[in-house]
């Protein structure tokens, strides 16, 4: 059935009388504060709403039905790499909710905190150190000015004992397309306190639906916090060898499934990755190609010290559970790693503050990998900050024109390609064949991450970093994404989230589960005016 969308007019008369003329944004003004994007798209944005009190929300959404004006709600719109804020189809009307931004309440005995969507990791770390509660923020690296809420609807991950961020989500409300309010069974059933201790509930579970989907608004959400513990340490590694990422990729699945718990993840950088997270882009040596030739890459591995591999784990618990894990994980790598080494934040901090008397560039160097190294035991700490988001960066000569990094903002040219990748040897290497064959294709220097969700599965990162100012560049970038998806599949790697460029080509891979999700698209939203296009 087509949709027929009434004029805007009459539902922003509606949206000023509710919400006040100061929090509804003209065209022009959502535009400016909203239109920017990292992967280079454009939406015409017809307005925008800043919601500052949730329960207003059900006759916001009431008024769209009623004008059949169809809506795009965002956290706080940092969904870097993927969309920022931008609606998945043209014509949305954004819903800003990062003004709700309350710790509705935090159980300091169980470790619990129920808060809206614009609370950010940087918000709930001010919030613990405050009160001085012993409890870690679920990190992520695209900085301490990004919702928590929104980043576990997307179910994304971190490096923090919970690494899997919608699996430490408890319970949570929404308001639908209609204006009704959804509640977990367990909260209206048992009591709020049970609906924060247990996420399953009693009946079927339904919450999960609200998650990379645009069936609800969700309002508030209950997050269980991993406890500090009294050791936290990274372990970093190289691989001298390209040769040795099989290997080290055996070790590494026998190491996760030998210590659960205490080892939270273990992460493999190619040596493309490492450099453009230490190195300037080096953009007057660049090859006919437009590319860093491999000599160039060599040179500045030696320059830099950064080996074809490096890894990265984290490690938690007591001293004991701790030291005991650095030995196994030395007995693990022995054959396979160099440059072994496990730091705590002292030892990171010591370090840079010795290699701050070291003269000349050899100092400057070591300066900036142990600053790096600090800021990164911070970030595994649960302390948010700004260390990971350099990166979108690389290709962007102009830099960050204020505090905080805001890459779209900037100019950044920058799209995730991250499938799931088993944690198979042979496989891995295929893998990592594949994403250089094809990003060298279209132009695109070739870097990637392994990150471990578990001893079975990687999550791959790669970021596709481009000049957002060429439209060139920018088709470039798109078309290379659409074939690092579709030859991935035909591997057995597909993404566990995509860019909004690449929603709509999920509909024809997924033919029966999109059977279901449109018969509860039909029944919640028939008018299909909820962030429409979302993952279908």
């Amino acid at each position: 059935m087509q949709i027929v969308h009434l004029p805007l007019e009459a539902a922003v008369a509606e949206w000023r009388a509710l919400l006040g003329p100061q929090q509804v944004l003209s065209s022009e003004q959502a535009s400016a504060a909203y239109g920017r994007d990292t992967t280079g798209i454009e939406r015409v944005v017809p307005a925008a709403l800043r919601i500052l009190d949730s329960a207003l929300l059900p006759e916001v959404m009431r008024i769209a039905q009623r004008h059949r004006t169809p809506v795009h709600p965002i956290s706080t719109g940092r969904n870097w790499g993927y969309g920022s804020a931008l609606a998945v189809s043209e014509h949305c009307v954004i819903l800003d909710l990062s003004g709700l931004a309350q710790i509705l309440h935090f159980d300091p005995e169980m470790g619990v905190v129920t808060l809206e969507p614009g609370v950010t990791q940087g918000m709930l770390a001010e919030f613990l150190d405050r009160h001085d509660y012993p409890f870690m923020v679920p990190t992520t690296g695209a900085g301490p000015e990004c919702s928590l809420l929104g980043n576990a609807l997307e179910r994304g991950y971190g490096v923090t004992p919970h690494t899997d961020h919608f699996a430490a989500v408890t319970d949570l409300e929404a308001v639908l397309a209609d204006g009704s309010r959804y509640r977990t069974a367990m909260r209206e059933a048992g009591g709020e306190e049970l609906a924060r201790l247990f996420k399953w509930g009693i009946g079927a579970y339904s919450a999960g639906l609200f998650t990379q989907s645009g069936l609800g608004i969700v309002t508030r959400m209950s997050i269980l916090l991993a406890r500090r513990p009294e050791a936290v340490k990274v372990c970093l590694f190289s691989l001298k060898d390209d040769a040795l990422l099989e290997p080290a990729i055996e070790r590494i699945r026998a190491i996760l499934g030998r210590l659960p718990g205490t080892v939270a993840g273990l992460n493999l950088m190619n040596r493309h990755r490492v450099l453009a997270m230490s190195a300037p882009y080096p953009a007057d040596r660049l090859g006919p190609d437009g590319l860093m030739p491999p000599a160039l890459v060599e040179e500045l591995g030696r320059q830099y010290q950064i080996f074809p591999w490096t890894g990265f784990g984290t490690l938690y618990g007591t001293r004991r559970m701790v030291a005991a894990a650095q030995k196994e994980i030395r007995a693990a790598l022995k054959g396979v790693a160099s440059r072994l080494v496990f730091l705590s934040q002292d030892n990171a901090n010591t370090l840079l503050r010795l290699a701050r008397w070291l003269p000349g560039a050899a100092g400057q160097r070591l300066a900036s990998t142990a600053g790096t190294l600090a800021r990164s035991l911070e970030l595994v700490e649960g302390r948010p900050n700004e260390t990971a988001l350099p990166l979108a960066y690389w290709r962007n000569p102009a830099g960050s024109s204020g505090a905080p990094r805001n890459p779209a903002r900037d100019g950044c040219g920058l799209i995730w390609y991250a499938p799931l990748v088993p944690m198979r040897a042979k496989g891995a290497r295929a893998y990592v064949d594949m994403v250089g064959a094809v990003t060298r294709a279209h132009g695109m220097e070739p870097l990637l991450t392994f990150t471990s969700l578990s001893d079975k599965l990687f999550d791959s990162t790669v970021p596709l970093l481009f000049d957002r100012d060429s439209p060139a560049a920018v088709e470039a970038a798109h078309a290379c994404y659409r074939e690092l998806i579709v030859r991935g599949r035909e591997q057995g790697w597909f993404p566990y989230r995509v860019a909004i460029g690449a929603m709509a080509g999920l509909a024809e891979l997924t033919p029966d589960s999109r059977q279901l999700h449109e018969r509860l698209r039909r029944e919640l939203d028939p008018h299909d005016l909820l962030a429409p296009g979302r993952y279908r």
